[in-house]
């Protein structure tokens, strides 16, 4: 059996190809130069004696192959990172401000921040919980060193670190999606949440009502638990005692949602860049964990 050794290099690039679907873009992200990442991509292919795409065009798409090396570089590379970042962080001290909505503080974070806390002891972590839109005006007065929102229709800047699908949900016993309007429980105006929500309903031509309304995830949640309404959240949300409802219940189909990853330019600090590029790096490997990647399109 010949022992081949695999570069880090090459693994994180078929990483990030297959998160952005682009070699342009893999290229801006690693600094290198796109045929540098193709012939990086070659050479694993090379190296594992395996077909990793399927070429049609300026489409890539996995094969089952390339599915398995996908996996176990993402493994692989969640290793080395953590691996270099607990030999870095004894050094880097310091008090970040970390701006996200509940709903993401609840259900998406805290096993990332657990694992950001063991690598990066000194490090002191302040959480703000805000809606998105206040966050924004936050993290660019400086106020706010890191945020993480979902994207609304009139934000610019931010890093996309995670797509989010957003599903219809009320209690294991509801009933509430069979009434007529349809009880609502929803995020203030001004929340996309609350805008697709909507939107949909009205396309579908199903009449609806608010029946709850809150800034808190609690509060939308207790409305469901209670079956007073049906809500729509991020399906990492979905907890024991809600269900996932939808066309099956006569419910139209959501969209999925951005999230945006914001650095104040104020945040110059060792300390808050390890956060920023932590949750950068893991929001993007929790989501793909599990898969193994869809067509790629090349620029």
């Amino acid at each position: 059996m010949n022992l081949i050794s695999l570069d880090i290099r090459m693994l994180r690039s078929l990483i990030s190809v297959v998160d952005t679907g682009s070699i342009t873009e893999t290229a801006r992200r690693l600094g290198r130069t796109q045929p540098a990442i193709t012939l990086q991509l070659q050479r694993l292919e090379e190296l594992t004696g395996k077909q990793l795409f399927v070429h049609a065009g300026r489409r890539l798409t996995l094969t089952e192959d390339g599915g398995t090396v996908l996996n176990y570089a993402k493994s692989i590379l969640r290793l080395h990172d953590e691996l270099i970042s607990q030999l870095a962080s004894q050094e880097i001290e310091g008090q970040v401000v970390l701006g996200t909505p509940d709903l993401y503080a609840a259900f998406m974070l805290p096993s990332i921040l657990s694992v950001f806390r063991k690598s990066f002891p000194r490090i002191q972590v302040e959480l703000n919980c805000a809606l998105s839109t206040p966050l924004v005006g936050l993290v660019k007065r400086g106020d706010v060193d890191i945020a993480l929102v979902t994207r609304m229709n009139d934000f610019t800047g931010g890093q996309v670190v995670r797509r989010e699908q957003l599903v219809w949900m009320t209690g294991d016993q509801s009933t509430a999606h069979q009434e007529s309007p349809i009880p609502l429980a929803l995020l203030p105006p001004g929340n996309i949440y609350r805008d697709y929500a909507i939107e949909s309903l009205e396309m579908a031509q199903l009449r609806w009502r608010i029946a709850c309304v809150s800034e808190s995830v609690g509060g939308l949640q207790a409305a469901a638990f209670a079956g007073m309404a049906v809500t729509v959240l991020g399906r990492s949300a979905l907890v024991p005692s809600m269900r996932e409802i939808g066309t099956a219940e006569g419910l139209p189909p959501l969209p999925q949602v951005e999230l945006l990853l914001y650095k104040s330019s104020n945040a110059t600090s060792k300390a808050a860049t390890a956060l920023h590029d932590y949750l950068a790096h893991y929001l993007r490997l929790d989501e793909q964990l599990g898969e193994k990647g869809g067509p790629i399109v090349l620029p």
